[in-house]
């Protein structure tokens, strides 16, 4: 096997100023409100990179589809797409068990993800493969002998390197597309894999769906990666990236502020109640505002599961703990 060369790019002003700031946003996020009290953007966030994931490659279903599908329901739609969906649901959501520097779990991830959709799932690619842009030859990937000392030398550098994992995980992106090992799905093998990068480094990152802000460039993405395979290094596409990234933070932090709901009067009457006194009982609830006790019960399990209020503890010596702004 040859020797193992560390990938062409340039570390520039743009990438350690986007650095800061990503940083900078980390530290709000993290610091500033409390991760584990955000359940509803926990469960949806992951579905909507599933969903932007998939919409990139031409997947045709539309988020409330999508959901429908995670959530077990019956949905019509071509089967291939359906499939789709549940693969890369099995694989997002087994993504804090892969090492990201594991070629054999790479294969596995794969395997998940292209499961009955072709039938070299999970194994190096055996053939030459183009990218194409319409009828035109955008990218022609490295001969099929080469991809698994290609991907090896890949998995070693991104192991030992101490270069910054953002940095890092773009350029792996990056190089993943170049090498294309894959018959089909390597676009979404790509983004998976960064995100588990950045997740290893930051476990926040397996709750931003970048992938949502890279659909809604799509163009801008696809220009990236062939402006870094013209100039021969990854460094255009890791500043793109990387401004994905701060501006999906960016879009994270407002979610997070935001209610997820729209509460009616009564709801937000008890709301207030809990936030001045969170060991509130139900029946001084009732006693304060003069709402049946029925009414009351139903409005605070509403608040519950839609993530407004938790109860923390049991329920003779627990407490009521607001989970959004309100």
């Amino acid at each position: 096997m040859a020797a193992t060369t560390d990938p062409p790019f340039t570390i520039t002003n743009s990438m350690i100023e986007l650095i800061g700031e990503i940083s900078r946003r980390i530290g709000i996020l993290t610091v500033g409100t409390n991760m584990s009290r955000n359940p509803r953007l926990h469960h949806a966030n992951p579905i909507r990179s599933i969903y932007s994931s998939l919409a990139i490659e031409n997947n045709t279903l539309t988020l409330e589809q999508v959901t429908d599908i995670i959530q077990g329901k019956h949905v019509l739609g071509p089967p291939s797409e359906i499939r789709e969906v549940k693969n890369a649901f099995q694989a997002y959501e087994q993504l804090s068990a892969f090492d990201p520097y594991s070629v054999d779990d790479f294969l596995r991830a794969h395997n998940l993800m292209t499961s009955d959709l072709i039938h070299d799932s999970g194994k190096f690619r055996e053939t030459g493969v183009g990218v194409f842009s319409g009828d035109t030859v955008v990218h022609m990937a490295p001969p099929a002998s080469l991809v698994p000392e290609l991907i090896t030398n890949l998995f070693v550098w991104a192991k030992s390197s101490d270069v910054h994992p953002l940095i890092k995980s773009c350029v792996f992106h990056f190089e993943l597309e170049f090498i294309h090992p894959f018959i089909d799905g390597n676009g979404r093998m790509g983004r998976l894999w960064q995100t588990l990068i950045l997740s290893k480094w930051e476990p926040l990152f397996a709750w931003i769906p970048v992938e949502s802000l890279i659909q809604e460039s799509r163009q801008k993405y696809y220009d990236a990666l062939g402006e870094s395979g013209k100039k021969g290094n990854s460094t255009y596409f890791v500043e793109f990236m990387l401004t994905v990234i701060s501006n999906a933070l960016n879009m994270y932090e407002i979610d997070i502020k935001k209610p997820s709901v729209r509460l009616s009067e009564k709801e937000q009457t008890i709301l207030d109640l809990i936030k001045e006194n969170s060991r509130i009982t139900i029946l001084e609830i009732v006693e304060i505002t003069g709402y049946p006790r029925s009414t009351v019960t139903r409005l605070m399990k509403n608040m519950s599961e839609n993530s407004v209020i938790e109860r923390v503890g049991s329920k003779k010596n627990g407490y009521w703990n607001p989970l959004a702004n309100y």
